[in-house]
This record gives C-alpha cells, sequence and structure tokens, in this order.
C-alpha cells in the first residue's frame, strides 16, 4: 500500500543526480525556483528501485553510500538532514562483480545495497516465460493504442521462443508494441 518510485539511474545526469535524489531548497541553485523531495524523500516509508545503478559514477556512488548508511537525506542547500525509511531495491545488466574487481564500483556499496541478490537469467534461457510475456505486452499495447483485443498464434509464439532476444525483455516488448501498432 506504500509508494513506489523509480528512478532509472542511467538517465539521471551527475549535476541532477542530488537534486533529484535528495531534493533542494528554494534558492540553492540558479534554477531552485521552489523547494522539491528529492526521490528518496518521496519514497519515504515505501520503495525506492534505483534502476541501472551500475551506471553511477564513482563519486555518486560514495554520495549514494553516505545516504544508505545515515538513513538520512539532506536536501541542497540545507542543514537539516531528514530520516528516510525505505525499501531499496537496485538493479543492472552490468558485470557488477567484475566492475568491483575493477574498482569502477564500490564494494561498500555492494555489500550495502546487496542483502539479498536475485539473478533473473537472460530471457534466452527461459522460453517457457515468454508465452505469458508476449501475451501481456499485446494486452497492455492494444490498451495503449486503443486496439481491439489481438492474440499471437501458436506459430508465431514458437518463432518468438526459438529466437535468442539479445535486447532481453525490451526487445520483447518493443516487438510486440510494433506489431500491435502495425497490425490492422
Amino acid at each position: 500500500d506504500s509508494v513506489f518510485i523509480s528512478v532509472d539511474m542511467g538517465a539521471i545526469t551527475e549535476t541532477l543526480f542530488e537534486s533529484e535524489l535528495f531534493g533542494h531548497k528554494k534558492g540553492s541553485f540558479t534554477d531552485a525556483k521552489e523547494d522539491r523531495a528529492g526521490r528518496f524523500e518521496v519514497a519515504n516509508t515505501g520503495t525506492l528501485f534505483l534502476d541501472e545503478i551500475g551506471n553511477l559514477s564513482l563519486p555518486l556512488q560514495s554520495k549514494l553510500l553516505t545516504v544508505l548508511q545515515n538513513r538520512q537525506v539532506t536536501r541542497i542547500g540545507s542543514n537539516k538532514p531528514m530520516d528516510i525509511d525505505i525499501r531499496l531495491i537496485c538493479a543492472t545488466n552490468m558485470p557488477i562483480y567484475d566492475m568491483v574487481k575493477n574498482n569502477e564500483f564500490r564494494q561498500d556499496l555492494l555489500y550495502r545495497i546487496n542483502t539479498v541478490e536475485l539473478h533473473l537469467p537472460p530471457l534466452r534461457d527461459r522460453q517457457e516465460d515468454i508465452p505469458l510475456m508476449a501475451t501481456h505486452f499485446v494486452e497492455m499495447y492494444c490498451k495503449k493504442y486503443r486496439k481491439m483485443n489481438k492474440s499471437i498464434s501458436s506459430n508465431i509464439m514458437k518463432r518468438l521462443q526459438k529466437y535468442h532476444w539479445p535486447g532481453n525483455v525490451r526487445e520483447l516488448q518493443h516487438a510486440i508494441e510494433r506489431a500491435v501498432i502495425m497490425t490492422d
């Protein structure tokens, strides 16, 4: 019943990182025209999902680690830390353990975020999931594009299951979206 906030870490620039995640006070920088809560504050008592965490630079990893260790966030332009209580979920498709070995990802941050690890195999290794996902995407995009309900023939479904899917679930999703858009 609590809030779920999703953040694509690869889409946040280094200059906006602190403002986006930690918030800012009015006047703390040129475009700060009003107080703004960061994603941590908005997710308080809920879940914060940091997608593509492997894309963070080392300096940003350090700032994130500090917030996670202290369980407090301080808005830019403020001296008052706020306690946060979040469930943190992180995801990456990067080889995170190799990144730690190559000093590209902080080991202490990995320990902080990696309480429970779930390894999700690539789609090509779990072809039995393709029919359920494909059907879900068809329904979702038929609704989005206001198309009559479509279905996938068994012949096409078999072809989908045989394909290698180098782009994983995102590739399947976009292939289905394209098919829904293009079909009469």
